[in-house]
């Protein structure tokens, strides 16, 4: 049968319409579903970002907030002894991911890192982010900061009581008021408060290690930055206080 050239431009019309209406009508459906991964990718992407970095003006004003906290120093020990921001503790970045246990009971209080430059401090914010710690913060750094530093160590009341019980010859001291002692002390522990240190310093030996501790770490911190100040060189102060550590305590 013969196709008249009408016939034939008409079903040529349709075929092509057909088609392009068919790329038409699937090119959102492929451009969505194409879409989704990338969205899906972003948004795990962003939950990935678990810490904050801080500067220092923020950083202080957030260890003065948040009492419950802890600061840590993750540079090596040569650096942190060079001087370091007041009762913060030493772990250095190596040896962060073991000592995970050591600040456990961190893990949903504000944690603040810090080390020179921020780098390390943001490798250390990685690992804790990653082991489950919620609030974690990574500071400025000392070079690029000016923050008031210290040269005595700072150390947990775990710590403390790890080290007095190794080093029998350290001088342990109560810097609480003798009220507060009398209610209840680390055994073999000498009080001599805050306000009376300066007029003792002549019966302490520079030369043993001297620990110290307090109430809530306050006061031992205000105590071992004098003795520092005084050319005392082994000193160590505990930032949890008998209020903050369950501490053994004797009367």
């Amino acid at each position: 049968m013969k196709i008249s050239k009408k016939f034939r431009v008409l079903v040529l019309g349709m075929i092509m319409a057909l088609t392009f209406g068919s790329l038409v009508g699937c090119s959102p459906k492929d451009d969505k579903q194409a879409s989704e991964p990338a969205k899906q990718e972003e948004k795990n992407d962003e939950s990935k970002v678990a810490y904050e970095d801080i500067d220092g003006e923020k950083a202080l004003k957030l260890m003065e907030k948040e009492k419950d906290g802890i600061v840590i120093d993750v540079r090596d020990d040569k650096d942190y002894s060079s001087g370091h921001i007041a009762n913060a503790i030493n772990i250095y970045v190596d040896d962060i991911e073991g000592k995970l246990s050591d600040i456990d009971g961190y893990k949903d209080k504000t944690v603040i890192l810090y080390c020179n430059s921020g780098k390390k401090s943001a490798e250390a914010a990685d690992i804790l982010v990653n082991n489950g710690f919620t609030k974690v913060y990574n500071a400025q750094g000392v070079k690029d900061y000016k923050y008031d530093l210290v040269k005595y160590n700072d150390i947990t009341g775990a710590e403390l009581e790890k080290a007095i019980a190794d080093n029998k010859d350290a001088v342990l001291i109560d810097v609480r008021k003798a009220d507060e002692f009398a209610k209840g002390h680390i055994e073999k522990a000498e009080n001599i408060p805050l306000e009376d240190i300066e007029s003792k310093l002549d019966t302490l030996d520079k030369d043993k290690d001297i620990y110290l501790y307090c109430r809530t770490g306050n006061r031992s911190g205000q105590t071992a930055k004098i003795l520092s100040d005084k050319g005392f060189t082994k000193v160590t102060n505990s930032i949890d206080g008998v209020d903050e550590y369950e501490f053994k305590l004797v009367k």
